[in-house]
């Protein structure tokens, strides 16, 4: 029997990709701005959180750096999730701080 290009799918592609671990796209990026370079607030505007990257940067000027441990400790934070919970959290979520 002639297929016209298609080929039949028994439901392996569809194993093959559940198989599969979720990986975030943002995770380790957001981790590693946060820790390297916070007291900037990249990791807020990586993400797309503008009003807290402006705040996280106002702090930083007016604490003359003391405040730089809120990214830094966010970084360490976004190591340690998983990477559902992070896309839930922090991608999809929009929560802005910890």
């Amino acid at each position: 029997m002639e297929n016209y290009g298609y080929t039949k799918t028994d439901g392996t592609q569809n194993q093959q990709q559940s198989n599969v671990p979720y990986r975030s796209e943002k995770k380790i990026p957001a981790a590693i701005l946060g820790i390297l370079v916070g007291w900037l607030a990249l990791n807020k505007f990586y993400l797309g959180y503008t009003k807290e990257g402006v705040i996280q940067l106002v702090l930083n000027i007016v604490t003359f750096g003391a405040a730089s441990i809120i990214p830094f400790i966010e970084g360490i934070l976004y190591l340690f999730m998983n990477d559902k919970q992070f896309d839930d959290t922090y991608v999809y979520g929009k929560k802005g701080w910890l």
